[in-house]
């Protein structure tokens, strides 16, 4: 029972961040940060897929999951595919819907926000630079939160010089109502494996 409800969070979790991502993010070149929004970097410069690129840029990640992180790896790696498989999947959708930009970059981080905060309210996620974070602190003693804020800011400024100053600002909003949200929604977890 355990694994079936598990199952079913990864998918809702993965709806939801897609929709997020979809609906909302996309018709305004917005990002996110983390391997999702170099992703998206890909996506938007190139036109190729956005799930299918984040999958791709997650394989190190994976690879040194698989050796210093097993159990991070078994929690991740179901919910980095099955995510990355909605987000390509739903994407069509986001010709059938837009509203304006500051309004969408802020449904968009709730939604997306809503989703991983799902996700690790039952110890899974959707991988990433999560875990690069991790190693760096465990490496170096370095806040694991203040690492995760870096890479964000990284791909976040990237894209901006990138795109424009409105992509720039538009993600800023992004990240801080998908940090709020998933903050919110993971305050008083209760694990339940």
């Amino acid at each position: 029972m355990k694994f079936i409800r598990k199952g079913l969070i990864i998918i809702i979790g993965s709806i939801l961040i897609s929709l997020g991502i979809n609906y909302f993010l996309v018709p305004y070149k917005v990002l996110d940060g983390g391997i999702i929004g170099i992703g998206l970097i890909v996506n938007y410069l190139w036109g190729l897929k956005a799930g299918l690129m984040i999958i791709i840029f997650s394989i190190p990640i994976f690879f040194i999951a698989w050796f210093g992180y097993r159990d991070y790896f078994y929690n991740s790696l179901h919910g980095m595919v099955i995510s990355s498989f909605f987000i390509d999947i739903l994407n069509p959708i986001h010709a059938f819907f837009r509203i304006e930009a500051v309004p969408s970059s802020i449904i968009g981080g709730i939604l997306v926000g809503l989703g991983i905060g799902l996700m690790l309210k039952y110890k899974t996620s959707t991988g990433g630079t999560d875990l690069v974070a991790q190693f760096i602190s465990d490496k170096t003693g370095m806040n694991v939160g203040i690492l995760i804020f870096i890479i964000d800011a990284v791909v976040i400024l990237s894209g901006g010089l990138l795109f424009s100053t409105e992509t720039l600002l538009l993600s800023i909003i992004t990240i801080l109502f998908v940090g709020i949200t998933t903050s919110i929604f993971t305050r008083n977890v209760v694990h339940s494996d």
